[in-house]
């Protein structure tokens, strides 16, 4: 299932080593086929609130996206942002192919149907 890294980076000033980060980071990628679908693009907040900048990297599964951030090459990378950005990072599956919102709500009912005895 393809699985996606999605970070909320805190917006920070300048310094060589984010810069050194990302020059280096494509090389960590490219043997768990990751690429960047958002990085360093302009967002629009729409609902709630959202401080810093959006990043989004695409695998192929979940053992890639878990392959790439606990490889030795990105390990030695890692800390060239985290000592200057703060931020948040998750791994996301990505629904299956022909998914159906409508499917998961009638599960959803079903669910709560059989917890609280009501039909």
């Amino acid at each position: 299932m393809t699985t996606y890294a999605i970070a909320n980076l805190r917006v920070a000033g300048y310094h060589p080593d984010i810069a050194e980060y990302i020059e280096r980071i494509q090389g960590t990628l490219d043997p768990f086929n990751g690429r960047f679908l958002v990085h360093a693009t302009q967002h629009e907040v729409i609902e709630g609130s959202w401080t810093g900048g959006v990043v989004m990297i695409e695998f192929p599964s979940l053992a890639d996206a878990h392959g790439w951030y606990d490889s030795p090459a990105y390990r030695e990378i890692l800390h060239l942002r985290t000592d200057h950005i703060p931020g948040d990072v998750i791994f996301v599956e990505g629904v299956p192919e022909g998914y159906e919102p409508a499917r998961t709500a009638a599960a959803m009912r079903a669910a709560n149907e059989g917890a609280t005895g009501q039909e």
